[in-house]
């Protein structure tokens, strides 16, 4: 992938200073475990709709620590995840929303954005800071109607700062496609009230990590049903590729999005792709080549295009307020309330 641009340093060295600055809680342990489930009640008709679509935590259960602590005082958690299918070993950082703690909701999963950084993404995540305000616009937005109340799940991105792995099994290399949509998604599932379809599964990322969302819901439409592309890389560019074009091939999202696209749409098969690009960036003009010619069959985008916006972080959160997370929140599966 491409080196990150200035600002997309700039805000890393940002994430620094805010990490090194810490909070009164850094390094706590720290729960997120929900009340617990009820019985239908009065209220079956509410009880089973939630049943029926929602996964209790399978186990099992990992040891967080508190890394930041979120104005409306939720926490951001790490642990360390050991990947079973890939074999690879990192960090992974989690937020729920006050919603997930909430009595009413105790027998309801909650849908998940499996949020990627852009960068090399090694050797932590710089959507697990506060500055950013991921977070707390996620918390703000859901009670104002504009986006669903998201688990947000920040795995690290690359094994390493020497190269870009594109989210993919390149041969002979860590397994990091198995890890992104494999391993995490398991991880969350043995932790977290979940959804059982792909309705409540969904990515969002900054330029490489944008191509990694992009190219895992293209690749994998039965396990994620959104994303939220910012300023993303559209191929495959890893020198690691060298001497594997097929499996390069396999995992190009323009090649991926004309296979999916020639397909019938439809409510099971249908993704929903939210690219967002500033102004003042030259990834719009490749976005918007990739909308107009791949938006056919099941393959649904929207383009926002954010003015004066630049290639870093906190162009495209305001992005994702201006219309984005609102857009993928309607299509996916909120959380069920039992009153």
């Amino acid at each position: 992938m491409k080196r990150p641009s200035k600002a997309l340093v700039a805000t890393v060295a940002l994430c620094a200073v805010a990490l090194a600055s810490g909070c009164s809680t850094e390094g706590e342990p720290v729960t997120f475990d929900g009340p617990s489930a009820v019985p239908a009640g009065r209220d079956g008709a509410a009880a089973a709709e939630a049943a029926s679509k929602t996964l209790m935590p399978t186990g099992p259960k990992a040891e967080f620590t508190t890394q930041n602590t979120v104005d409306d005082g939720t926490r951001i958690g790490v642990t360390t995840l050991h990947g079973r299918k890939s074999g690879f070993t990192e960090k992974v950082w989690v937020w729920a929303p006050q919603q997930y703690f909430d009595p009413k909701y105790a027998n309801s999963g909650f849908p998940v954005l499996i949020a990627l950084p852009g960068g090399n993404g090694y050797p932590n995540n710089y959507w697990m800071g506060t500055d950013l305000k991921l977070q707390s616009s996620i918390s703000r937005w859901s009670k104002e109607g504009r986006s669903l109340p998201f688990i947000v799940v920040m795995p690290v991105l690359n094994p390493d700062d020497k190269y870009y792995y594109d989210g993919s099994d390149i041969p002979g290399q860590p397994k990091m496609g198995t890890w992104m949509t494999e391993d995490v998604p398991d991880f969350v599932r043995a932790n977290f009230r979940t959804f059982t379809s792909r309705d409540g599964w969904a990515f969002m990322g900054s330029s490489s990590g944008a191509f990694v969302g992009l190219k895992s819901v293209l690749k994998h439409p039965d396990r994620f049903k959104a994303v939220i592309a910012s300023g993303p890389d559209i191929v495959p560019d890893s020198p690691l590729w060298a001497g594997h074009e097929s499996e390069r091939a396999a995992n190009d999202p323009e090649r991926l999005a004309r296979a999916l696209g020639a397909k019938p749409g439809g409510k099971d098969t249908d993704v929903y792709l939210a690219f967002q690009a500033g102004t003042r960036e030259s990834a719009l003009r490749k976005v918007r080549a990739f909308v107009r010619d791949h938006t056919k069959g099941p393959v649904k985008t929207r383009l926002q295009v954010i003015q004066d916006g630049g290639h870093n972080a906190r162009t495209y959160v305001k992005g994702m307020g201006d219309g984005s997370i609102e857009w993928i929140s309607r299509h996916m599966q909120g959380p069920i309330p039992t009153p």
